[in-house]
């Protein structure tokens, strides 16, 4: 099969070929729970691009070279002995992990946290090929409304989208407010589950205006461009209190402190962007009672929950295609912000 290949390690994202295209063995079955899956759809995350710099590189085992591509869709190509309940040709999209569901944390449905995993793309060969080998579990079946290739960047940047909003809306009451920071690829996600889930306010914010405007669309009630005075204008609209959640989609350089200051006292403040650094004085954390929450990907159940958002027509993509052979491009024009929404490759 033809595949985009990761061979080293770039720190500054400098060269035109950060992956090869190439051809490499076809997935085969192991296992009686084993599925080889056809790709009809492989989500182009920034995650990629932080794996290509080596950001991963101690928080995984995996050894280059390797297959990048951790938000996968298509048809199921070939089944284990054991899989009773997907049949070749079935449409499916991939949950990230691929888990035995023998351990504690997977049987309470916490698939993230199992004791053992494997996650394609991040320390196995992932879905920047045309076929994919995962689990049983991981498959979820998808209705006729969606096709693979559409939905494919669900799978991580939909599901931690999901998960960090469905947190935020479990508490968020109408009239107050939820922040937004960064709505590309994963907060207009976001901002569009927000408004599916809960009644608050949503103010996003974004250096880019396209990506504001496409917020809009998606149901946001308030733009800032962030220009210097994003804080300021977010205190302003709240009534000068902040807002009861922040979700911050961008987790670095000042996107943290600006984070916090738009928080209201006993507010909630979401990571869910991450390269940057969480500082505090534990007296803040004290005197303010606001409380800072990590979001890794969602579970299997949310990923089904947002599948039915979609499949609604409450939550939509954008997205930008490109061919499996063109991997580079779509990579370099994430990297240097050509693309508002999500690119997808699709193999030829």
């Amino acid at each position: 099969m033809r595949a985009a290949v990761l061979h080293e390690y770039d720190e500054k994202l400098s060269k035109s070929e950060l992956v090869i295209y190439q051809d490499v063995p076809d997935p085969e079955i192991e296992g009686p729970m084993d599925v080889i899956v056809r790709i009809g759809g492989a989500g182009v995350c920034r995650t990629d691009l932080h794996v290509i710099e080596g950001i991963w590189r101690q928080n995984s085992d995996v050894q280059l070279p390797y297959i990048l591509g951790h938000e996968n869709a298509g048809w199921v190509e070939e089944v284990g002995a054991g899989v009773t309940t997907f049949k070749p040709g079935d449409p499916v999209i991939c949950h990230p992990l691929v888990t035995s569901g023998h351990c504690l944390a997977c049987r309470r449905g916490n698939d993230m946290h199992a004791e053992e995993s494997a996650f394609p793309g991040i320390n196995a060969d992932g879905g920047y090929a045309q076929y994919l080998k995962t689990g049983v579990r991981s498959l979820i079946s998808l209705p006729q409304s969606l096709a693979p290739k559409d939905v494919a960047p669900y799978t991580d940047a939909g599901l931690t989208a999901y998960r960090a909003s469905k947190k935020a809306a479990q508490h968020l009451l109408p009239g107050q407010y939820v922040v937004v920071i960064g709505v590309g690829g994963l907060g207009h996600i976001g901002v569009q589950v927000l408004r599916a889930l809960c009644a608050a306010k949503i103010i996003a914010v974004d250096v880019s205006q396209e990506s504001l405007e496409l917020a809009g669309k998606c149901g946001a009630d308030e733009l800032v461009l962030a220009a210097g005075d994003q804080v300021e204008k977010v205190l302003a609209l709240t009534g000068g209190w902040g807002a009861e959640a922040v979700i911050d989609y961008v987790g670095e350089g000042s996107a943290i402190k600006e984070g916090l200051e738009m928080t209201r006292n006993d507010g909630a403040y979401y990571i869910v962007g991450y390269g940057g650094k969480l500082e505090i004085p534990t007296i803040d954390m004290i005197t303010s009672e606001k409380r800072i929450i990590g979001n890794l990907v969602g579970t299997y159940p949310e990923l089904v929950e947002l599948m039915a958002l979609a499949d609604q027509g409450k939550v939509e993509l954008a997205t930008a295609e490109y061919r499996l052979s063109d991997a580079n491009r779509a990579l370099l024009d994430l990297h240097h912000g050509k693309i508002h929404g999500r690119a997808v490759l699709v193999p030829e």
